[in-house]
This record gives C-alpha cells, structure tokens and sequence, in this order.
C-alpha cells in the first residue's frame, strides 16, 4: 500500500469510526454528514470523494464490523466451508472451544461496536449478513444433518437465538465472567450436557 493509498485507507476508517461512535447515540436515520465529518475531523469534500451518500459509508461501516470480527479467526477456521461436504459429521459442530474463543474474544474487545450492530440490526442490514451464513454455512451444514429443508431456518434461529441470549446478558455484565465460564454455559445449553450429566 503506498502513501496515498494509506491515507486513503485511514481517512475512511476514521469516518467508520465516527459513523460507529454516533450510532451509540442516535439512530442512524438522524445523523447527517455533518456529524459524521465533525467528529471524523474531515471537511465535506472529503466525505464525498469516498461516498455518494450516507448509506455508502454505512454499508462500508457494516464490513468494517464484520472483517474486524472475521480477524479473530485463523485463516483456516474462516475458511472452513470449504471442508463442509468432505468432513466427518463431529468436525461440523461448532460449539467448541476453538470456534467460541475467538467469537467472544471479539466481543470482548469491541464491546462498543458490537452493541451498536446490535442496536442498529435493521439499519446495518446485519439480516442481510445473517441470511448469507445461514446460506453459505448453516444450511449446509443441517443438510448435512439432514435435517428437513423446511425446518432448517427454525432450527438455526433456536440456536442463534440462544447463543446471543447468553452473549447479551454477558455484555451486560461487561463481560465480568471469564469466556471459559461463557463458553461451558454455551455448550451446556446448545448440547444439552448439563441435562444429560444431571
């Protein structure tokens, strides 16, 4: 990357950044380019040789949510529905340690970013994104299950459901208890050890 690309590169993420700290406080239908130029610390032309309009840089905000999670994946794991069809049944399973690791160390430390995903679901289109795991990893995954196609998407949302459940009430504890706690009540939950122990 050269010297213009960078600045290129960092003046967008600090328009992300400032897109990101105004959605905690205001619904994205009432912020202006304005706000998002003030608190960036750009002038408006700059706004405008990197966005047509404001939702250009929210759909640019939302993908620089998601590939900072993504990062916290090895290349390996992020690559993995490439082994969907050729894997053992057991390595389809990702409620393990190895998969919730990386997941929760997200959150952890973009405890601000993740909220305002959350807060701003609809906005941020993140059922757009959803839509395309359940597409690309969940479904096959349950096919592989075999799970009836007419009941896989109720299948996935009582998982998912559950599992954010969890994460939120985490979140609101500010993350206190450590991810090995969050993690054994995940597992508990989603495979049922605790009943099958008891």
């Amino acid at each position: 990357m050269n010297k213009n690309e960078a600045k290129y590169f960092n003046t967008a993420q600090r328009m992300d950044e400032a897109l990101i700290a105004l959605l905690e406080k205001k619904d994205f239908a009432y912020i202006t380019i304005k706000e998002i130029c003030d608190v960036a610390e750009v002038n408006r032309s700059t706004f405008y040789l990197h966005y047509d309009n404001i939702t250009d840089l929210l759909k640019e905000t939302t993908q620089y949510i998601l590939d900072k999670h993504f990062a916290y994946y090895s290349a390996d794991k992020r690559n993995i529905t490439l082994r969907f069809e050729k894997c053992e049944q057991k390595d389809l399973v990702f409620i393990t340690y190895e998969y919730l690791i990386p997941y929760l160390t997200f959150i952890k430390e973009n405890q601000r970013i993740f909220k305002v995903a959350i807060k701003q679901f609809n906005s941020m289109n993140m059922d757009e994104v959803y839509g395309k795991m359940f597409t690309h990893v969940f479904a096959p995954i349950l096919a592989r299950f075999q799970v009836p196609e007419n009941q896989r998407t109720y299948v996935i949302k009582f998982y998912l459901t559950g599992i954010f459940a969890i994460v939120m009430e985490w979140l609101d504890k500010d993350c206190a208890d450590s991810m090995d706690i969050v993690i054994q009540i995940i597992t508990d939950c989603v495979l049922g050890e605790r009943h099958m122990n008891g």
